[in-house]
């Protein structure tokens, strides 16, 4: 398995291969990765990819994150109930 074809951001399908072409290409941040290449805006907010996308960027800048703008993960726009999960049998 290519390594680069591993998909880090699975709500947007965006791969590892994709990130590091943005990030040398734009010399971006954090932000600007996930704004340029939509890692971590998708169903989850970036709960699974964030601190992957962050890691990324750390390891091609070789600097920690600033955390000035840090990246947060959104929870769900409305939150579900376990019984209307469960078809609402009660």
């Amino acid at each position: 398995m290519e390594t680069q074809s591993v998909i880090v951001c699975r709500c947007e399908e965006v791969d590892l291969k994709q990130l590091l072409e943005t990030a040398e290409r734009y010399s971006c941040s954090s932000r600007e990765l996930k704004l340029r290449s939509r890692a971590g805006m998708g169903y989850c907010g970036g709960r699974t990819c964030r601190l992957l996308v962050d890691s990324i960027v750390q390891q091609l800048t070789d600097t920690q994150a600033s955390n000035e703008i840090p990246l947060k993960h959104q929870p769900p726009v409305r939150p579900v109930t376990f019984q209307n999960l469960g078809g609402g049998l009660s």
